[in-house]
This record gives C-alpha cells, structure tokens and sequence, in this order.
C-alpha cells in the first residue's frame, strides 16, 4: 500500500517545496496539498522532480476567507468567480503535473445552489478534459464545515451521475464520511467505481491514524483488497511535530 503526504497538514509550518523535500525523506510516495497558489508553481516543479514524487491533488480557491468562504462553485451569483478559480486550479496543476483538482463548493443550499454547482462542474471537467486532469468533489462533515453544500456521498454520486463525464470523481476523505454516514468499509465497496480518490485522518480528532473509532489497519486491507492501488492521502493535523506522528507509516 502506498501513501500521499496532504502538505495542507503535515510539514504545514514548512514553505511548500520544503514539505515536498520532507515527506519524500520520510518515505512517502506521493503529496497534495490545500492551497498552493502562494508559491510560484516553477518551484513546486522543481521540488518534486527532484524528490521524484506526484502531486496528487490541489483545490481550487475558497474565496474571501475572511468574509468565512470556503469555496465558491455552489455559489448562486457568483459564477465569474467560481470559474476563474477553476481556471488558477487547472492551470496551476497543469503547470506542475498535477493529475486532480478539487472543486470546493462553498457554503449554500438549496436547489439553486445545486444547479450552480451542478454548472461549474460541468465548466471544470471541460476544462481539465484536455490536460488530463480529474475534478474531484468532496462531502465534507457537518461539524467542521457547518453549512458546506456536499456532504453526503450520496448527494455526490448524484452529481457525478447527473454530470455523466469521465473525469468527474467523488474524492472519499474515511474521516468526513465516518462523521457523517458510517459503515466504511461497505461504503468503499459500493462506492469504488466513483471514487478518484481516499483520504484518511483519525476520528472523531483528525489527528494520526493509530487512534480513534476507526480502525484503520482494516480498512486498508479492505482498500487493497477491492483493488484499489493509488497512493492513499494521510490528510491529518499532525498532534506534534510531523515527524513524531509518523510511526503508522514505519510500521507498514
């Protein structure tokens, strides 16, 4: 089994090609990260060819975080600025060979909501189309996103139907969906076909994998079992200095 370092987290206190730098030293095999857009993608490039990883996935903008966004694409009225934000993503991935962006939906409800959303999204993979980019969505949990459009995977799997392109995905993040729905491991199998991509912290604290509700060494084996083989993104807040919360993966 192989893992993705999420530099949104681990090695946060790092500049960005450093924490590339770091998570190859500490034998992961691949990275992502949040927002990324504060470093010039020359430099991004350069740090992983030099440690030979992949970025797996960036996400686009969350907008004015100081006015609360988190993401703009079910934004009813903002439309302009959900799809410039489609377009920095895609070409920043672009730009650094990264194979996934996440498209955030933001905070709003509503059938109007849905079919903003349902519109950007249709945007986004026609625009990644051609780079050989996939769009991910994401549910995210109630209690930390109070208010966030996606939240449930089936809500997403009714997108990615109704959408009906071949590189729109359900990214499945093991701590949002536990928090939210439960029975993993079923979830994981019914849900193999949609997804482009797992994620997986410790639950109810997101902290490291090793503790919690979930047990995590099962449902990796489960993951491998179903014939998932990509880099699994450990997209958890280190409860320490990084390289302290990474016993889990010397022992695997």
């Amino acid at each position: 089994m192989r893992f993705s370092a999420n530099l949104g987290f681990l090695w946060a206190d790092l500049p960005l090609p450093d924490a590339i730098r770091a998570a190859k030293n500490a034998g992961f095999d691949a990275v992502e990260c949040h927002w990324p857009y504060g470093t010039a993608s020359a430099d991004v490039r350069t740090a992983l060819d030099e440690a030979g990883l992949e970025m797996l996935g960036l996400n686009t903008s969350r907008g004015d975080v100081s006015a609360g966004e988190n993401g703009l694409a079910a934004l009813p009225g903002r439309v302009d600025d959900a799809q410039a934000a489609i377009d920095q993503a895609i070409t920043y991935a672009s730009e650094i060979g990264c194979k996934a962006v996440h498209v955030m939906a933001g905070f709003a409800s509503g059938p109007e909501a849905h079919d903003t959303f349902a519109a950007n999204l249709a945007y986004a993979c026609a625009q990644a189309k051609p780079h050989g980019i996939t769009i991910l969505i994401e549910p995210l949990n109630r209690y930390d996103a109070p208010g966030y459009f996606l939240t449930t995977t089936t809500q997403a799997v009714d997108l990615i139907d109704t959408i009906d392109t071949t590189n729109l995905k359900l990214m499945f993040d093991c701590y949002h969906v536990q928090l939210m729905e439960g029975d993993l491991t079923h979830k994981l199998a019914d849900l193999m076909p949609y997804i482009g991509h797992i994620q997986f912290a410790s639950v109810p604290d997101r902290g490291p994998p090793a503790t919690g509700e979930v047990n995590y060494d099962h449902v990796f084996n489960v993951i491998s079992a179903l014939g998932y083989d990509k880099p699994l993104g450990a997209e958890y807040k280190p409860n320490g200095p990084t390289a302290d919360t990474l016993g889990w993966l010397r022992g695997r």
